[in-house]
């Protein structure tokens, strides 16, 4: 018998929902694979053009859960130390103080990812990976709910640095936007009209204690052997297809089960079946499968059609 999410949580998911569809308007698939990242305790990766909504979402996303939100405009002059924060010696006190960068925040967006430099994209190794920093031989913790919203512009080159594919697999899933329908645009158009407009302020819906609990229940989300099984046929798959250079890694299985999870309680079940696998594969694999982005997905549908769907997967 199917088991129905508790009535709570399914409330705080809608209003959870409302919130950032109110934000980022006619772009509902969006919002539901961010929700899903979100409660899958996943970092996201914005991969778009410019003024499409990436820095919307994800000032609505901090606004609706709560919590510390910091921003970090990246550029190739950017140092480690400006988001992992840095000592500074105090001479009154003749001790060092330890200054915390953006890093120490709740949800931390970092604009422009790949125009940092190499050097100062890997200070999120750590962070993204175990929800720590060491700084000088000292290991801090961050928050438990911790998230990284990266935002980079798929089309600029010049002074950019692509992501290398440790620092992409330290992140949940990727997605783009894309350009809003004519009849949203007519809406939006018609919000800026005058010297004066009015921007919907976002109501905090989760605490983070909610939000906490929520990320467990994702979790304890059943995974029957017959859907691992259908999992891990699927990611060897991508390690013998022709068309990728680099397949996936048990690491990216881990993260596209636990995406799926997500799923699967945003669906208002507590089990995963083959669907949830399917619907979330594109945006986890799209990170990990070292291919064109214009083939990817292509190739996805490929490696889902190559597999047969398990008979019995229900819980």
């Amino acid at each position: 018998m199917i088991q129905d999410v508790t009535q709570k949580c399914q409330k705080s998911i809608a209003r959870l929902r409302e919130q950032l569809n109110a934000s980022l308007v006619g772009k509902q698939d969006v919002t539901e694979m961010v929700i899903a990242c979100l409660f899958a305790k996943g970092h996201l990766l914005l991969d778009d053009l410019p003024g499409l909504g990436k820095t919307t979402l994800a000032k609505a996303l901090a606004a609706a859960v709560g919590g510390s939100f910091a921003r970090v405009q990246c550029t190739p002059d950017l140092l480690p130390t400006d988001i992992t924060g840095f000592n500074i010696f105090n001479q009154k006190e003749q001790t060092f103080e330890f200054r915390q960068g953006p890093v120490f925040s709740s949800l931390l967006l970092t604009d422009e990812i790949n125009r940092a430099t190499p050097r100062t994209q890997s200070a999120l190794f750590e962070a993204m990976a175990e929800r720590q920093v060491t700084i000088d031989n000292t290991t801090m913790k961050l928050a438990p709910t911790f998230m990284v919203i990266a935002t980079q512009n798929p089309v600029e080159s010049h002074g950019a640095y692509p992501l290398p594919e440790a620092q992409l697999d330290r992140f949940a899933i990727k997605l783009s936007i894309g350009y809003p329908e004519s009849s949203d645009e007519v809406a939006m158009l018609g919000h800026f009209v005058g010297d004066k407009f009015e921007k919907r302020q976002i109501e905090q819906v989760l605490t983070s204690e909610e939000l906490s609990s929520i990320q467990e229940q994702v979790a304890n989300v059943e995974v029957n052997e017959a859907v691992r099984k259908y999992l891990v046929d699927l990611g060897a798959v991508t390690r013998s297809h022709q068309s990728i250079e680099l397949g996936l890694s048990p690491r990216g299985l881990i993260t596209w089960q636990r995406v799926a999870q997500a799923w699967a309680l945003l669906q208002n079940r507590l089990f995963v079946i083959p669907d949830d696998i399917q619907a979330v594969a594109l945006p986890v694999l799209k990170l990990r499968i070292g291919t064109n982005s214009e083939r990817s997905e292509e190739i996805v549908r490929e490696i889902v059609q190559s597999i047969a769907v398990p008979n019995e997967t229900n819980q």
